[in-house]
């Protein structure tokens, strides 16, 4: 019922929704400020509080646009997130080839899942962790899959992608995602630290050949988000060990670094640290 209000009033509640994370609950504030001291030691204390107030104003604006999804119309979501570089994905797609597309928990991703469903024919598969509430996870995928996206556990990712091996089609990563010990055992500096990352994307996209494109989602103003498309690699099973993964996270950093205050910062990406 939320998601039927107007734009201007969800906004609304959005602002009121600001003032009691960021000034009342301090939703994270400990997590949020130290990720930020962390990842840009060279700003002033004063620098990197306004990037924390500059979040704080923003994520209350993802949260209502997120509940907006259940009932967003197609007309709404093409008017809403515009696209750049497009023939970046058609000219991979008129060759007959696959896409790994990897994005980050930048901007609106999940305004990116609808948008990918409505403006593509091709098959779009969003590799998802699943959520360990089983009944929100449910909700959240029913909502993700209204236009047709084919929401696909990370563990079963191989599996589906093989699949679908003889239908061009989009696979569609979040993967600055954290890991666990026993999933991954490969780190990069991201942010000035010691990260541990997911191989997946990468290791299907080398076994596959398909090519690997970044979809930078920014927002342009309130409400209003373009997406553009860069191809990283054109044939990855030509490239070494690990450097599909080293272009993804560099490339998400410098789009980081250039707008911070669009990264989720009251994710806790550092909590796995190298062993000793």
């Amino acid at each position: 019922m939320i998601s039927l209000l107007p734009f201007w009033v969800l906004y609304a509640c959005s602002d009121v929704l600001f003032v009691l994370l960021y000034y009342v609950i301090g939703y994270r504030r400990q997590v949020v400020y130290e990720n930020l001291t962390n990842a840009f030691p060279d700003k002033t204390h004063k620098e990197r509080m306004e990037i924390a107030r500059k979040f704080y104003r923003f994520l209350p604006d993802l949260i209502v646009e997120a509940i907006k999804m259940r009932s967003m119309s197609a007309k709404e979501v093409n008017k809403r997130m515009a696209y750049r570089q497009p023939e970046e994905l058609e000219r991979h797609f008129e060759l007959g080839k696959d896409i790994i597309a990897l994005t980050a928990h930048y901007g609106n991703w999940e305004w990116g899942i609808h948008k990918i469903s409505v403006s593509t024919k091709n098959p779009a598969l969003i590799i998802y962790k699943p959520l360990s509430n089983k009944t929100i996870n449910e909700i959240y995928n029913r909502i993700r899959s209204r236009f047709g996206a084919i929401m696909v556990p990370m563990k079963q990712t191989l599996r589906k992608v093989l699949e679908y091996r003889n239908r061009p089609h989009i696979s569609v990563f979040v993967a600055d995602q954290t890991p666990s010990y026993t999933e991954s055992d490969y780190y990069v500096q991201f942010l000035n630290q010691n990260t541990l990352v997911f191989m997946g994307a990468e290791k299907i996209a080398r076994k596959t050949n398909a090519p690997v494109i970044f979809c930078h989602i920014d927002r342009i103003k309130r409400g209003y988000y373009c997406c553009t498309f860069t191809t990283l690699v054109e044939n990855p099973a030509e490239t070494a060990e690990h450097e599909v993964t080293d272009l993804y996270n560099k490339f998400t950093e410098d789009i980081i670094r250039n707008k911070p205050e669009l990264w989720l910062w009251s994710h806790r990406r550092w909590k796995r640290k190298p062993k000793q």
